[in-house]
């Protein structure tokens, strides 16, 4: 049963009708499913598990590491679930579940788990190590992600749980706290872990290495990239929202201000530089956008802002950031599938095999449980006394685009008025060649937030990404590295390469210059071969559309093709995509596919195709196409179905092979795509 608020209030929340009471409520209905699956107080959190094949514990993995694996599942089940019982706690000590009390059950639960002597130990550091038979001390564990889970829940609920325990029982928890604090972890958002157990333990009197949380902090800010983003690992990617600016405001509060003042100054100045445009990012509804990885943690991205009002001088508005929190809650919560026997789905909607990573378990996807951390905020706080309001959406004009370009973390997001979807195209993607999976994640061309992605619905067509097949031995290619050239009159540049490797020469290798903008309802794009190998064949996949009694038409004007889908989703929300080629291409079809969309079980993916047989030969270089899109029945215009009046090539064979190429829109509006110049300022 999907989840139906009993508090609403229109007055206050004009856009969604939540209020705190609502959050409240919200947490004890994702909780009930919870406990519904815990047989006693002496039973861990460990939820039923629908995918096997995927998550740990991994069934072919070795004695040792389904050991290991199965304490960490014991302690993510115990934690991530605490993210949404601490501050339900807090609010109401004696709140009870199924009949239990969490105070109870976590309080004793959470000193089983650290205590050696208990079936339920899930071990420290040196045990971690000894049980995998590794001498290896940089070896991290799924623990140390889990400690820092702990420990915010302990501060958020800390006069019902931390402080009635005796001091024999609080020395036991530091123990196991202190053993992961100081040990190895991940260059990557990981040190944030330890940096909050650190401070945690520091802040409640234990002995800790003050160097080793200096030199995690210094690391963290050497990872940010620019407007509020941090780079993680290689990638850019909602990591930055629901750690980076959720952990180092947490850390400054517990140590930074007092101890680290510079550092503590740099990342607030972070968080408030991400408010700035972050609410951006979602769409008029409220919406999460499906991109990077982890996708089972949803509407965790709206934790970013609760992370900035926890700052001394926070930058995020309290009403906008309410409605985008509590729209992003109801993009989940409202849908028949999102659960599994009461516990969220592995998926983004329902349950979705090609969304899940092998370190995710039945219950990682109550990392989620951190939109839920907002509750710590008191009723007169002005996150849940200010009104709502929906900021860039209400000031946009009929038609009117808003583009956003981050040249830092290479992120360019546009809110279309005209259909309410927020796009996002990024680039500094880098992949490996086989890493189909996390191509799907970070290289589609566009992330949209009304059209989640598609997994490859055929082997030579994929969503929203080229496919290249060789002409010479048959084999297929999809891009795996994007540079970034930023917005240049108008336009985004970015560059592709297929089969990329850092042992190769880069212009020997297959590619694509990639110039797309904005349209009222989409994107039109401008792109350019850059092939060494002939003969090839290449694919452009739309979004993929969910298919639930779909309407299929077929147009032609002036040369140009287009295909329109008319349906429904999951819901049964309406929705139209249309895709429409003009030069370059040779073909418009579509195809339909089962199990690869996460919206639906059946989808139709439109693509394009074109083939270039000459081994050398002057042949078109340009592929000019649009993909819009509705969220109603009313037939597109023809204006917006074959916008282009008309194509001004340099080249007089208009092949586009060399200089500038003019688009111009029935609108009046001209777009100049000219890709000469960007090789002197490709960034990753």
């Amino acid at each position: 049963m999907v989840f139906q608020p009993k508090t609403l209030d229109y007055e206050r929340s004009p856009y969604t009708g939540l209020v705190r009471e609502s959050w409240i409520e919200a947490g004890k209905y994702l909780l009930e499913g919870v406990f519904r699956n815990i047989p006693s107080m002496e039973a861990p959190v460990v939820m039923p598990r629908k995918e096997t094949r995927i998550t740990y514990p991994h069934l072919d993995a070795s004695r040792q590491d389904q050991e290991i694996q199965r304490k960490a599942e014991v302690f993510e089940g115990l934690t991530r679930s605490m993210f949404l019982a601490a501050p339900l706690i807090h609010i109401e000590p004696e709140v009870t579940i199924c009949g239990y009390r969490l105070r109870d059950y976590y309080k004793r639960q959470i000193l089983r788990v650290c205590t050696k002597e208990d079936p339920l130990w899930i071990g420290d550091y040196e045990e971690q190590l000894r049980i995998a038979g590794s001498q290896d001390h940089f070896r991290a564990f799924q623990q140390t992600v889990e400690t820092c889970a702990l420990v915010i829940c302990l501060w958020m609920c800390r006069e019902e749980i931390w402080d009635t325990y005796t001091r024999t029982e609080k020395d036991t928890i530091a123990g196991l706290l202190s053993s992961y604090a100081h040990a190895g972890t991940v260059p990557q958002n990981w040190r944030l872990f330890n940096m909050l157990d650190l401070a945690f333990l520091h802040m409640e009197g234990y002995p800790i290495d003050e160097e080793i949380m200096l030199d995690h902090a210094q690391s963290i800010l050497n990872y940010y990239a620019g407007d509020g983003w941090y780079r993680d690992g290689h990638s850019f990617d909602y990591y930055s929202c629901w750690a980076f600016n959720v952990y180092a405001p947490i850390w400054n509060l517990w140590y930074g201000y007092e101890h680290a003042p510079y550092l503590a100054a740099r990342f607030e100045e972070h968080s408030n530089r991400l408010m700035e445009t972050y609410p951006d990012f979602f769409d008029r509804n409220g919406y999460t956008n499906m991109w990077g990885r982890s996708n089972i943690y949803r509407n965790a991205s709206t934790s970013a802002f609760d992370g900035n009002l926890l700052l001394r001088d926070p930058k995020a508005d309290p009403g906008l950031a309410r409605r985008i929190a509590s729209g992003s809650l109801m993009q989940f919560l409202s849908r028949e599938d999102f659960l599994y026997e009461g516990v969220p789905t592995l998926g983004f909607y329902g349950q979705f095999g090609p969304l899940v990573q092998g370190y995710s378990c039945a219950e990682s996807p109550f990392w989620m449980g951190k939109a839920f951390l907002c509750l710590h905020l008191p009723p007169e706080h002005p996150f849940w006394t200010a009104r709502e309001h929906n900021g860039t959406w209400e000031t946009l004009k009929n038609r009117e685009v808003k583009v956003t370009a981050l040249e830092g973390p290479a992120l360019c997001f546009s809110n279309h008025q005209a259909n309410g979807g927020t796009i996002l195209r990024t680039g500094k993607v880098v992949k490996n060649v086989e890493d189909r999976h996390g191509m799907w994640n970070y290289s589609k061309l566009c992330f949209h937030t009304q059209y989640p992605w598609e997994a490859g619905p055929r082997e030579d067509v994929e969503s929203q990404q080229y496919v290249l097949r060789d002409g010479t031995d048959g084999s297929l290619a999809r891009a795996n590295v994007t540079f970034w050239h930023g917005v240049r009159g108008g336009v985004l540049y970015r560059r592709q390469f297929f089969r990329y490797e850092l042992s190769r020469e880069c212009h020997w290798i297959q590619a694509l210059n990639l110039a797309d903008f904005e349209v009222p309802y989409g994107i039109l794009r401008v792109d350019k071969l850059r092939l060494h190998r002939r003969p090839i064949s290449l694919t452009l996949g739309a979004y993929g559309f969910p298919d639930n009694g779909t309407e299929i038409a077929f147009r032609e004007k002036d040369g140009a093709k287009a295909i329109l889908l008319k349906g429904r989703d999951f819901t049964g929300h309406e929705k139209q995509l249309a895709m429409t080629i003009y030069d370059g291409w040779d073909r418009i079809e579509y195809l339909r596919s089962l199990g690869t969309n996460p919206d639906s079980e059946r989808s139709i993916i439109i693509y394009a195709s074109l083939e270039r047989k000459k081994q050398y030969g002057y042949e078109p270089y340009v592929m000019i196409s649009q993909v819009i899109t509705r969220e109603d029945f009313q037939d597109f215009a023809e204006e917006d179905l074959f916008p282009i009046a008309s194509v001004e090539y340099t080249d007089p064979r208009r092949c586009g092979g060399y200089g500038p190429v003019t688009v111009v829109l029935r609108d009046g509006t001209r777009r100049v795509v000219d890709f000469e110049g960007i090789e002197g300022n490709l960034s990753l």
